[in-house]
């Protein structure tokens, strides 16, 4: 895939107007923090909630239906907020369609879907260039999709270049093509190998079900069955698959039936229909037995899985599964939460969900060990969690929050039309899985009806069956992810031997067509802004939008994790992370279960120069939301427990990091490049074992009061609500917060950077399949550094995007990657110029020298060409109201115009600014930071492997060991 796909079910509560709330239960005094004014006595009444039905009964997204002679299905929603259509594709065909020895083949004809057709040589290039989204697509079991967002002027090309793919592919498929394709498709695989963890869905699938059962094999297949796949093998599959009548098109956007009908028509329907394709016998096993499976993984700790096939998406328990697995150990207060990480504290993590399919389901429950736990005690507790919570079942509250908060959250759906999980495939799901577009009402009606007796009977039906029980335990990596993911008897039947096929035949060409013209762009329509000032100072920043009756806020602070340069590292991402567990009114446990009644998301988090609380709530209960968020952060307890735990959360989450490759070459990174400066602080603000085992409650409200003041806040709010609803209630909520009298810290970001030199910092990962090689180097440039356009230009044409020619070079044309990206850094003191690229192991060495070669190239030896110019100037003019369809993504763009001191006209003037930009520009924007020279070079791999690959390159290398990922568990009591 060339993007990890998420379930459309994020689109369906598409026009919710209300939210339930309810009474939260009071909390256990603890203390607050000095700066702010007095906590209430005990959390505020709430009025009475709505029901789950009202919720439900807001919920619409219309369409309109035909179906074309040759049998394509075409679904139609119209929205008209901004000229923009999601094309969206259903291909009813995925891996559980593959038959032995062809694993792997759904995925791999997906990649070759964007090699080009007869007619469209390559089917990024023009849709970029008229301002699409990136164009994508991803397989899995039960069907192939590929999306684009395209102006609506554009749309005429979308449908040429998706109905010349559709009908005229097959000529333009190469032996070339696929074996380069190939290639990418098995460093997709090794990419997902090499992370912690990363054989365990292998697994899961293998011990659920049967060797021939169409969910047994991954979607990625096994290498030995992408080795023998052959030209007439896919153009087999092609034909067999996918014919107009196998396909679900859905337009959705600035749109309607009277005007898509002979749009479609036009580009679809010459197509003929092909064959039909045959349905696959599968569903839910039931083991014989309890099962168990010990994988032996460098991983950081270890994690007790507790898995059950289940029911299709079809099926009558289905809804009751989803909800009965998110109060297991989706919610923030679920019983897996309550019980094992805050209660007992025997884990660092926990999750439970339902992962479902259109015939079968995987239910999984599972719980990351804390260091020195045994591992019998945690089996042991973890097995009682589910076993009390099947026997007994849920609570009404537990019901009714864990309705509501799905469906708050998937509330935002309504404000894409496309992608991967917008209205698009909403409807394109329904139809494809169910025959029917509108199921999604039907399945929120079947929510909403749920009581604690049908989630409590759904639970014990299925998760009352035979357990298949992982462990994945740290130590050396024991099993080779290049021999898991296929058939499961390759003992038995050995796959086909490589390149052994006979020579396809020469197909005949296709008939010519030609492209339409792409009709002219609006200017951008930014939301108008707002601004004023609290009684206590606090800037306030509003942009009203109306589309969804929901709004997101972020209370901003100039502190980040270069902050922790003035204190302890890891001191701000502790602190920030506790804000959630405990008040002096509230509990962790209250906080979460009182967020899940309003329907409201409260965060917290930072990035290097940035602290920052953020809000989503829906408008109606905006007022008890804020109430909360207030109370969050003004009055954080930092109690001892509660610091314990999440002090071992922290610890844990570092040493997932540290056992990530791509997150290791971050975390190694930042040291290199910044030395003593603020920013070499890591990225993830976890700091260092050690300055986490030296932090204290203490510590933790020393640094809130230091840097979360109102003299360093901004508040920035986006969505549904007026300035005259909106201030009053933040007076409320902040007024009365006032400054300490200590000055406001200050953050040394002008401290000088180290001198930049080639180098290679070269760290021993053993067993890795991959190198993760990132190169990097610190600009003579501040994020506030005016008029540098120019750079961010030419860094689309280097690296930042599917078409830069990094990318085009070692992906796509020598596929030694799944992926090479380029970026400039936008932080508010120094910049970095940094090169990220996963590649196979065994080409290392000539992935940097194609590196250096790509970028050397540019602008003396390879100067920008037309093509280019036009894709990141004009194309990305065009893709501006893309860029802005969500209020999360205005939100971010004002808080970032306001750190980088930009005009609040930015992004409305940026394509008057791009114009002003020639080739010449660009390229020499690009030969005074985008050089190779004094790159530093880090690179997580396997030392036997990648350091004779090195020796060539002329550059000093330094040997490193990977952080130790062993873990403390203790094995002695395993459970069988």
């Amino acid at each position: 895939m060339r993007s990890v796909s998420t379930s459309s079910l994020s689109a369906l509560a598409a026009a919710l107007l209300l939210s339930a709330c309810a009474a939260a239960p009071s909390g256990t005094p603890v203390a607050s923090t000095p700066t702010a004014p007095p906590a209430p006595e005990a959390a505020p009444p709430r009025p009475a909630a709505a029901s789950p039905q009202e919720l439900v009964a807001k919920v619409d997204i219309p369409y309109d239906k035909f179906v074309l002679a040759n049998g394509l299905t075409t679904i139609v929603h119209t929205d008209r907020k901004t000229p923009i259509v999601g094309v969206t594709l259903y291909y009813k065909v995925g891996s559980k369609n593959e038959p032995r020895g062809k694993t792997g083949f759904a995925h791999l004809y997906e990649h070759l879907f964007f090699g080009g057709s007869s007619n469209v040589p390559n089917f990024d290039i023009p849709l970029e260039a008229a301002g699409s989204t990136s164009t994508n697509g991803s397989t899995w079991y039960d069907r192939t999709n590929y999306i684009e967002t395209v102006p609506t002027g554009a749309l005429d090309l979308a449908l040429f270049m998706e109905s010349d793919r559709m009908g005229a592919l097959l000529p333009a498929v190469t032996q070339d093509k696929l074996n380069k394709q190939r290639g990418v498709v098995q460093n997709e695989k090794r990419q997902g190998d090499n992370q912690p963890y990363g054989l365990a869905e292998y697994a899961v699938a293998e011990g659920l079900f049967p060797v021939g059962h169409p969910y047994h094999h991954s979607t990625i297949g096994s290498m030995a069955d992408l080795d023998a796949a052959s030209l007439t093998d896919v153009r087999k599959w092609f034909t067999d698959h996918y014919g107009p009548n196998n396909v679900v098109l859905v337009l959705s956007g600035d749109i309607d039936a009277a005007t898509a009908k002979p749009k479609v028509e036009k580009w679809f329907g010459a197509i003929p229909k092909g064959p039909e394709v045959a349905p696959v016998a599968a569903g839910p096993v039931t083991l014989p037995a309890p099962i168990s499976r010990d994988l032996t993984d460098q991983v950081p700790t270890l994690r007790l899985s507790r898995d059950w096939s289940g029911p299709g998406l079809n099926d009558a328990d289905a809804p009751a599964l989803r909800i009965g697995m998110h109060i297991l150990g989706g919610l923030a207060s679920s019983r897996l939460d309550n019980e094992l990480v805050r209660g007992q504290q025997l884990a660092v993590s926990v999750t439970a969900s339902a992962q479902t399919f259109e015939q079968a389901s995987f239910l999984d429950a599972s719980m990351d060990v804390k260091p020195g736990i045994q591992r019998a005690k945690a089996e042991a507790a973890l097995d009682k969690v589910i076993a009390d919570f099947v026997a007994k079942g849920p609570s009404e509250d537990e019901v009714r929050r864990a309705v509501t908060s799905i469906l708050s959250s998937e509330i935002g759906g309504l404000e894409q039309v496309g992608g991967f999980s917008g209205k698009g495939a909403t409807l394109a799901e329904g139809q494809v899985y169910s025959n029917d577009p509108a199921k999604y009402k039907a399945d929120l009606q079947a929510i909403a009806a749920l009581t604690p007796d049908a989630v409590r009977t759904a639970m014990a039906r299925w998760l009352g069956r035979p357990v298949y029980k992982i462990a994945v335990v740290p130590g050396a990596r024991t099993e080779d992810g290049a021999k898991m993911g296929g058939w499961g008897d390759e003992a038995a039947n050995p796959p086909a031997a490589a390149g052994k096929a006979a020579k396809a035949a020469k197909l005949a060409p296709a008939p010519r067509r030609t492209a339409p013209p792409v009709a002219p762009v609006s200017a951008l329509a930014f939301p108008a802004i707002e601004r004023t000032t609290l009684s206590n100072g606090i800037p306030l920043t509003l942009a009203r939008r109306t589309t969804v009756p929901k709004l997101v806020l972020s209370i901003d602070f100039d502190a980040g994790y270069a902050a922790d340069a003035l204190d302890t590292p890891g001191t701000q991402g502790l602190m920030l992370g506790m804000l959630e567990e405990g008040t002096k009114t509230r509990n962790a446990t209250q906080i979460a279960e009182e967020q899940e009644r309003l329907g409201a998301s409260i965060g917290t988090g930072a990035s290097l120069d940035t602290s920052s609380l953020t809000l989503s709530a829906l408008s109606d209960n905006l007022a008890p939301s804020l109430a909360l968020a207030s109370d969050v952060l003004l009055h954080p307890a930092f109690a001892q427990a509660d610091f314990d735990r999440a002090r071992g959360q922290a610890q844990a989450e570092l040493a997932q990091a540290q056992s990530t490759p791509s997150a290791l070459a971050s975390r190694t990174m930042s040291g290199e490049l910044f030395g003593t400066h603020p920013y070499a602080q890591p990225g993830d603000g976890l700091g260092s074992d050690t300055a986490l085992a030296a932090l204290t409650p203490e510590a933790l409200r020393a640094a809130h009061a230091k840097w979360l003041r109102p003299d360093l806040a901004r508040i920035t709010v986006v969505g549904d609500v007026t300035m005259e609803q909106l201030k009053p209630l933040l007076e409320k909520a902040f007024g009365g917060w006032k400054a300490p009298a200590a000055p406001k810290p200050v953050k040394s970001l002008d401290t000088a950077t180290p001198a930049p030199a080639s180098r290679v910092v070269l760290i021993d990962r053993p067993n890795s399949p991959q190198s993760v090689i990132l190169a990097g180097r610190v600009l003579p440039l501040t994020g506030r550094t005016p008029n540098e356009e120019s750079l961010m230009l030419a860094n689309d044409v280097v690296g930042n995007g599917f078409l830069s020619r990094l990318n085009l070079d070692i992906r796509e044309e020598k596929g030694w990657s799944y992926g090479v990206r380029s970026g400039i850094s936008q932080a508010t003191g120094p910049v970095t110029m940094q090169v990220m690229a996963p590649v196979q192991a065994d080409r290392t060495g000539d992935s940097i020298r194609a590196i250096i070669a790509d970028m050397s190239a540019l602008p003396t030896k390879q100067p920008i060409s037309a093509e280019e110019y036009q894709r990141v100037t004009d194309g990305a003019i065009r893709s501006l109201p893309n860029d802005f369809e969500t209020n999360a993504q205005v939100l971010a763009a004002i808080v970032k115009n306001d750190r980088l001191g930009r005009p609040e006209d930015y992004y409305v003037k940026l394509a008057q600014t791009y114009r002003g930009i020639d080739a010449k520009r660009i390229g020499g924007a690009a030969a005074q930071y985008l050089q190779p020279a004094d790159l530093t070079w880090v690179i997580v791999g396997d030392r036997k492997i990648v350091e004779p690959q090195l020796k060539a390159l002329g550059l000093p290398v330094e040997v490193r060991p990977a952080p130790s990922v062993a873990g403390e568990n203790e094995s002695e009591g395993a459970s069988e």
